[in-house]
């Protein structure tokens, strides 16, 4: 891996640049790319292009240039790879930004029997329920609240917790033993929602497993 510190005027030139680099196999795409880099792509996977968001492009021998987003794959293989199977459960998930949808996107392949989604903007939340429903036609989608009360898993897929004095992403008075508390958050690896979880009885999930499988993921996708 080999980092390029690109400004955002520049993106264009050095990702059409990077077509005729015949060695180049691909790049991971971070922020504030994650964008742009759509509309400089001949190819976008259905998540990247539901999030409107990519996190990795592949360069195929012609040139052609593949965006994808493992966001939301990498973290439910993260799940799976701790033994927590989503399938058949109920998911509460908080955020409906690009971290968040891609979760989304990702728990509608895998046959959940509901999700709720919790966001400060409710137009927000509106939006991303109607594409899940577009693309999950039998998808049980709801809009919820900060109570996840009567869930299996519980999800925050936004940066409440990353600095101190953030709020709670949801009520954790109503956590209970037998949910499965769950951080995209990687830094602190504790946040003050996996602390009052663990106190609470609950199982919790660190954000680093979602990054640890993405990696593998993002890997396969290039071709190393």
């Amino acid at each position: 891996m080999v980092p390029l510190n690109v400004a955002p005027d520049d993106l264009s030139a050095v990702v059409n640049a990077l077509r005729s680099v015949r060695n180049f196999d691909g790049s991971i795409i971070t922020v504030p790319h994650k964008q742009a880099i759509l509309s400089l792509c001949d190819e976008v996977s259905a998540q990247a292009r539901a999030v409107s968001a990519a996190n990795v492009i592949r360069r195929e021998s012609d040139g052609r240039l593949v965006a994808a987003q493992l966001d939301g794959i990498g973290f439910v293989a993260g799940l799976r790879g701790q033994a927590i199977l989503v399938s058949g459960r109920s998911v509460h998930l908080t955020g409906a930004g690009g971290a968040a949808s891609a979760i989304a996107f990702a728990l509608g392949e895998e046959k959940i029997a509901t999700l709720t989604l919790n966001n400060r903007s409710q137009e927000k939340a509106r939006a991303l329920r109607d594409q899940l429903i577009e693309a999950y036609p039998t998808l049980d989608v709801r809009l919820g609240n900060r109570d996840p009360s009567g869930h299996d898993i519980v999800i925050n897929g936004t940066t409440l917790g990353m600095k101190p004095g953030d709020a709670l992403p949801v009520d954790v008075t109503t956590l209970r033993p037998g949910m499965v508390v769950a951080e995209v958050i990687m830094e602190p690896e504790i946040t003050p929602l996996l602390a009052a979880a663990e106190a609470a009885g609950c199982r919790t999930h660190l954000g680093h497993h979602m990054l640890d499988h993405q990696l593998q993921l993002m890997a396969d996708f290039i071709g190393l």
